[in-house]
């Protein structure tokens, strides 16, 4: 469920330091319940690429592609290394000589660094850099469960328009969707825990 900007700005996670032109999107718990070091399973079912979409989610996504397409916004010389330099060159030396974390399989984001209890990817295009911010929190049950930030740097006027555009529609469709996704394959792999 969506939840209070502050539950993200209020904790001292280190992205604040290396993306502060970066706007806040919006914040998301995620149903993850698990331990207090359980932050690398989220990650590495968030990376591989596990999952599909269904139904208005999935058509909204091939409708953005298509029209992505059509319009160039991403092709490669519009992404991280091009139009925009990568986060990871605003790295302190610890976060740069740690591993960033993995790859993506399916989908255009790629990892800016990992520590014990927050992850960031990026992503970017002609309308927008982008950064995916999951970070571990302890839960009101006494457990920990993830939380997603998306945090946005849109492109002019042009990606300023575009982010207007789509909020009602990530809001109102693909977020919840992103995270009713995430919670099944977190149930799918607990059980998987569970049985070996």
């Amino acid at each position: 469920m969506k939840i209070p900007n502050a539950a993200h700005t209020s904790r001292p996670w280190r992205i604040h330091a290396l993306a502060p032109d970066f706007r806040l999107e919006d914040v998301w718990a995620l149903p993850t319940p698990g331990g207090p070091d359980d932050l690398a399973l989220l990650v590495r079912q968030m990376s591989s690429g596990e999952g599909r979409f269904s139904g208005a989610t999935r058509t909204l996504f091939a409708l953005r592609w298509k029209i992505g397409e059509l319009l160039g916004w991403d092709q490669p010389g519009t992404g991280i290394g091009a139009r925009v330099r990568t986060l990871r060159d605003r790295l302190p030396a610890d976060l740069r000589d740690a591993s960033p974390g993995p790859d993506f399989r399916a989908v255009p984001f790629t990892s800016v660094y990992l520590t014990d209890n927050e992850w960031a990817a990026e992503m970017a295009n002609r309308t927008v850099h982008t950064v995916m911010h999951i970070g571990w929190v302890p839960d009101q049950a006494g457990g920990y469960r993830g939380q997603m930030a998306v945090l946005v740097k849109p492109n002019g006027l042009f990606g300023k328009a575009y982010m207007a555009a789509i909020r009602p529609f990530r809001h109102l469709i693909v977020d919840p969707a992103l995270v009713r996704m995430i919670g099944r394959g977190w149930r799918m792999r607990a059980g998987d825990r569970s049985a070996g």
